[in-house]
C-alpha cells in the first residue's frame, strides 16, 4: 500500500471516529438536564427529589423545541411533565410508587432465589444482601448503576429505574463457570440436584425443591431416587450402589468418615437436613483423593465460601424436632450450630408407630408346620439425637480456618416379657467426629489445604434371652484418625494439577461376653496407611472437552504392601445437545462390616466393623468402568449409562447370608453388569422424570458349592417415576417406585434332616414378590414478614398401603424341630408433617 493511500485511510478512520463521537451523547442525571432546559427556555421545574434521583438519560437535542424536549423526557423516563403556568412545570411519577427499590434475584437455570448476593450502588457505600428468597431492597438515593455480585453467579449490572416499577421484579442471574469441573447438566430429578461433567451428582439442599414421600431434603433418602442407587430393605443404613453393600460406600461429613449414617436403625438419615450445604455423590470415576470404599463416595460439606449473615431455623415433625443457627460474629468469622432430637419418648405418633412396627416386626414368627403364631410382648424406650458445631474464620485475604464437630447417637432400652419371664436389654450406637481445616490461597493459581480429622464409633449391647437366663454383652468400636494435604495448581486456563499426601490410622475392637456358660473374647486390630495422590485436569476453553486422570498409591504398613489405583473421567461434547462420558476407577478397602450371627446386637443392628488381615479377610479391590451419553435440548434431559463393576476380596460374612452359607466363612468376588436410563422433561411449573436400572449381579466363591450364583443384593429391574408441580409458593410431588423382588433361598421341606438341620435349595433360587410403592408430598411457604418464613410440608409414604415384602428367611424352631418362616415387610401407609420457621 502506498503512503498516500495509507494516509488517506487514516484520515477517513479518524474522521469516522470524530463523527461517531459527536453522535454519542453523554448520559447525565435528569436533574442536571432539567436545569439546563430551564436555563435555556427561562422556565422552572418543580419535583420531588426522590422521584427523579434514580434517572440518568442522554440530553435531548439542543436545537429541539421545549415541547419536543418535554416529550423526549417523558418517553425516556415514564415520568409526567405538566405545565402549571407560563414559567412553571411539574415533573412527577403518576404510578404512585411509595416503596424502595426492590427485586428478587433468581437462578436463571433453576428459578430458585439466590441468597447472600451483594448489591452495591456504584460510587457509594450502600451495600445490601439478598435473603434466602433472593429478595432485596435499596434506598432511592442515586441514579448510579447497581452491581450484583455472587461467588457462584456471573456479575450483573442494572439501572435503578429497572427496579422502580409497581411490583418487585425478578432479576435472573446466570451460574458462573469458575472451575474446570463445572456443572453442565440441567437440574437432575429436582431443583438443587445437578450433574457435573466429572460424573459427580451434586446436591444443594438450600435450593432443594421437593421429592415424593419426603417432608425435607434428607440426602440419604434423596440418593435413592438416582438410577443405580437402591436399598433392598428400604433403609438408609443399607444403601446399595450398583449392587454393592452399604459398608462399601464412603460417607464423609466435612472430611470426617462417618461409620453411622442412620437414626431409628436406618429409617432416618443421621445428618440434619437443615445443615448441609453441598453433597457430592460419585458412583464411578471418583477423585484420587478418595479411597477405602469400593463402591460410591458420598461427601457432605456444610462449609460456605463466604461469611453469611446471621440466620436461624427451627422445625418439628412427627418423629423429631431440630434447630439450626448461623451466627456472624464479624465480617470474617461465624459459628454454626445444629441439633435434632427425637420425640419418640414423649409421644407415639402414627409415624413413630409405623417405624416401630417395621424395626421390631419379626417378634412375631409363623410356624410353617402347623401355622401357629408365637408371640411375646415388647416395651421399648427409644430416642436419638445429633448435634453439630462449626467455626469458620478468614485470616487476612489468603487463609481460612474451619473447625467442625459432630455427635450422633441412638439409644434403645428393650423390655421383653411373656407370662412367665421378663427380660431387659439395651443397645447404644454413637459416632463422634471432629476436624480442623486450614486453607491457604498462595495466589490466584496455587492453593493448599491441610485437614486433621478423627472419628470414633461405638456399638454396645446387652441381650437378656427371653428363653433362658443367658446374658450376652457385645461391643464394636472404631477409631479413625489421620491428616491429608492437598495442593492445587492452576497451570493455565485449561490445565490444572492436584497432588497430596494422606496418613490414616484405623483401630477396630470387637468384644463378646456370655455369662453362662461363661465365654469372653476381645480383639483389637490396628492398620496404618500412607497414600500419595496426583491428578491432572484438562478442560478446553469452549467447555467441550473435559479430562481428569490421576492415581493413588496406598502403602499398608502392617502388610508391607503397596498398590497403585488409577482413576479417569472423560466428558466430550459431540454436538450442542449430546455429550459422551467415560469413567473408570480402581479402588481398595480395608474396613468392612460383617455379620457373625443374625441375632448379634439384638438382631437389630447386627453388623460390626472389622479390618482386613490380608489373608482370611483380604483387602477388597474394585474395578469399574462405565460409558454413557447425555442428551439435553428444549428442557429435555435423557441419559443412558452402561457399566461393568467387579469387586474382589469380599467375605461371606459381609453379604448377609441367611441360608446354608450363613455360618460359612469364605472369600470371593462379585461382578455386576448393568444399565441406567433417565428421561426428564421440564415444562416450567411442572417437571417429570422416569428412570430405569438393570442389574445382572453374580457371586463367585471358589470354596462354595455352587461357586457361581445370584448376588443377595441384586434387584434385576428397577423403575422410578415422579411428577412435580410448582405453583407460586405451593409444590406437589407424586412418585412411584417399582423393582423386582430380592433373591431368597427356600427350604426343600418344612421338616428337618437327620441332623436337625434345614435342607435348602440352591442359593438364591427364588425371589420375593415385586415391590411397588406410591408416594406423595406437598409443601407451602408462608411469608410472615421480610425476615421470617414459615414452611409447611406433608408427605404420604406408601399411600396405597401396599404390603411389600423386603426379606424372607427360614430358621429352626427348636421346640418342635420344624422350620419357621420369618417375613419382613416394608413400611405401610405412613404420614408425616413438618413445620419449619426460618428467621
Amino acid at each position: 500500500m502506498s503512503s498516500k493511500k495509507l494516509l488517506f485511510s487514516i484520515y477517513f478512520f479518524f474522521l469516522f471516529l470524530c463523527c461517531h463521537a459527536q453522535q454519542v451523547r453523554e448520559i447525565l442525571p435528569l436533574k442536571t438536564i432539567l436545569l439546563e432546559i430551564g436555563s435555556k427556555h427561562n422556565i422552572k421545574f418543580n419535583y420531588i427529589d426522590e422521584e427523579l434521583i434514580i434517572y440518568k438519560i442522554s440530553p435531548p437535542n439542543p436545537s429541539s423545541s421545549l415541547t419536543e424536549k418535554i416529550e423526549y423526557i417523558e418517553s425516556q423516563t415514564g415520568l409526567k411533565v405538566k405545565q402549571i403556568s407560563d414559567k412553571y412545570y411539574s415533573v412527577y411519577n403518576d404510578r404512585k410508587l411509595d416503596k424502595p427499590l426492590c427485586g428478587y434475584l433468581i437462578d436463571a437455570e433453576t428459578g430458585i432465589g439466590v441468597e447472600n448476593a451483594t448489591l452495591q450502588i456504584q460510587n457509594s457505600d450502600i451495600i445490601v444482601f439478598s435473603n434466602e428468597k433472593g429478595y432485596f431492597e435499596l434506598p432511592l438515593v442515586s441514579a448510579n448503576t447497581i452491581l450484583i455480585s455472587h461467588l457462584n453467579f456471573e456479575k450483573k449490572t442494572i439501572t435503578p429505574n429497572e427496579l422502580y416499577v409497581s411490583k418487585c421484579p425478578p432479576i435472573k442471574l446466570v451460574p458462573m463457570i469458575e472451575q474446570l469441573e463445572e456443572i453442565i447438566a440441567q437440574p437432575y430429578l429436582t431443583t438443587g440436584i445437578y450433574k457435573r461433567n466429572d460424573g459427580t451428582l451434586e446436591i444443594k439442599p438450600k435450593k432443594f425443591g421437593i421429592l415424593p414421600g419426603l417432608i425435607e431434603p434428607d440426602v440419604l433418602q434423596t440418593m435413592q431416587q438416582i438410577p443405580g442407587i437402591n436399598s433392598v430393605d428400604e433403609t438408609i443404613s443399607n444403601i446399595n450402589v450398583r449392587g454393592g453393600t452399604h459398608d462399601q460406600n464412603l460417607f464423609l461429613w466435612n472430611g470426617i468418615r462417618m461409620f453411622q449414617t442412620g437414626h431409628f436403625f436406618g429409617l432416618i438419615s443421621a445428618f440434619n437436613p437443615s445443615l448441609a450445604q453441598t453433597i457430592s455423590v460419585t458412583k464411578n470415576g471418583s477423585s484420587a483423593f478418595y479411597d477405602d470404599s469400593v463402591s460410591s463416595v458420598i461427601d457432605i460439606s456444610s462449609h460456605s465460601k463466604s461469611i453469611e449473615k446471621t440466620h436461624s431455623s427451627i422445625s418439628t415433625n412427627l418423629i423429631s424436632a431440630e434447630f439450626y443457627t448461623k451466627i456472624k460474629t464479624s465480617d470474617k468469622s461465624n459459628f454454626i450450630f445444629s441439633g435434632r432430637r427425637s420425640l419418640t419418648d414423649f409421644f407415639g405418633s402414627p409415624t413413630y408407630k409405623n417405624y416401630r412396627n417395621k424395626v421390631f416386626q419379626n417378634t412375631v414368627v409363623t410356624n410353617l408346620d402347623n401355622n401357629q403364631t408365637i408371640d411375646f410382648e415388647t416395651d421399648e424406650e427409644f430416642y436419638f439425637y445429633d448435634f453439630t458445631s462449626q467455626y469458620q474464620q478468614k485470616i487476612g485475604t489468603k487463609h481460612e480456618l474451619t473447625a467442625d464437630l459432630i455427635v450422633i447417637k441412638n439409644s434403645l432400652l428393650l423390655n421383653q416379657f411373656t407370662t412367665v419371664a421378663n427380660k431387659n436389654s439395651d443397645l447404644a450406637q454413637e459416632n463422634l467426629g471432629g476436624t480442623i481445616n486450614w486453607n491457604t490461597n498462595w495466589n490466584k493459581n496455587n492453593s493448599t489445604q491441610f485437614r486433621l480429622y478423627t472419628s470414633s464409633y461405638s456399638l454396645v449391647s446387652k441381650n437378656e434371652s427371653i428363653q433362658s437366663n443367658q446374658i450376652l454383652k457385645q461391643e464394636n468400636k472404631v477409631l479413625d484418625l489421620g491428616f491429608q494435604i492437598k495442593n492445587t495448581h492452576q497451570l493455565s486456563k485449561t490445565l490444572a494439577f492436584n497432588n497430596g499426601y494422606q496418613f490414616a490410622e484405623t483401630g477396630v475392637t470387637n468384644a463378646d461376653e456370655v455369662n453362662f456358660p461363661f465365654f469372653s473374647r476381645k480383639n483389637t486390630q490396628v492398620l496404618r496407611t500412607h497414600s500419595l495422590i496426583a491428578e491432572g485436569m484438562l478442560e478446553t476453553e469452549n467447555k467441550k472437552t473435559f479430562l481428569k486422570a490421576g492415581f493413588r498409591v496406598n502403602h499398608f504398613e502392617k502388610f508391607e504392601k503397596t498398590i497403585i489405583l488409577p482413576r479417569i473421567q472423560f466428558n466430550q461434547a459431540l454436538n450442542n445437545n449430546l455429550r459422551l462420558e467415560i469413567l473408570a476407577e480402581q479402588k481398595s478397602q480395608t474396613l468392612s462390616q460383617v455379620i457373625d450371627l443374625q441375632e448379634d446386637f439384638l438382631g437389630i443392628e447386627k453388623r460390626r466393623w472389622t479390618l482386613a488381615n490380608d489373608s482370611t479377610n483380604p483387602i477388597q479391590r474394585s474395578n469399574q468402568v462405565s460409558i454413557g451419553i447425555a442428551f439435553k435440548k428444549n428442557n429435555w434431559l435423557i441419559t443412558l449409562e452402561n457399566f461393568y463393576k467387579k469387586i474382589t476380596g469380599i467375605s461371606t460374612s459381609s453379604q448377609g447370608f441367611q441360608n446354608q452359607f450363613e455360618l460359612i466363612r469364605s472369600s470371593g468376588d462379585y461382578q455386576v453388569l448393568g444399565s441406567e436410563f433417565l428421561i426428564q422433561k421440564n415444562f416450567g411449573k411442572f417437571y417429570t422424570w422416569m428412570s430405569y436400572s438393570y442389574n445382572d449381579n453374580k457371586y463367585f466363591f471358589k470354596s462354595l458349592q455352587p461357586m457361581e450364583f445370584i448376588n443377595n443384593y441384586e434387584l434385576k429391574h428397577a423403575i422410578t417415576w415422579a411428577g412435580i408441580y410448582d405453583w407460586k409458593s405451593i409444590k406437589f410431588a407424586l412418585g412411584a417406585k417399582w423393582h423386582t423382588g430380592k433373591p431368597i433361598t427356600t427350604p426343600q421341606s418344612t421338616t428337618l434332616d437327620a441332623n436337625n438341620q434345614i435342607v435348602y435349595n440352591s442359593p438364591n433360587n427364588a425371589k420375593l414378590n415385586d415391590f411397588f410403592q406410591l408416594n406423595f408430598s406437598a409443601s407451602k411457604d408462608w411469608k410472615i414478614n421480610e425476615g421470617m418464613i414459615l414452611q409447611t410440608n406433608i408427605s404420604l409414604l406408601n399411600m396405597l398401603d401396599s404390603k411389600n415384602s423386603i426379606n424372607k428367611f427360614y430358621r429352626l424352631n427348636s421346640t418342635d424341630n420344624t422350620v419357621e418362616s420369618v417375613d419382613i415387610y416394608a413400611l405401610r401407609l405412613t404420614p408425616n408433617i413438618n413445620v419449619k420457621l426460618s428467621f
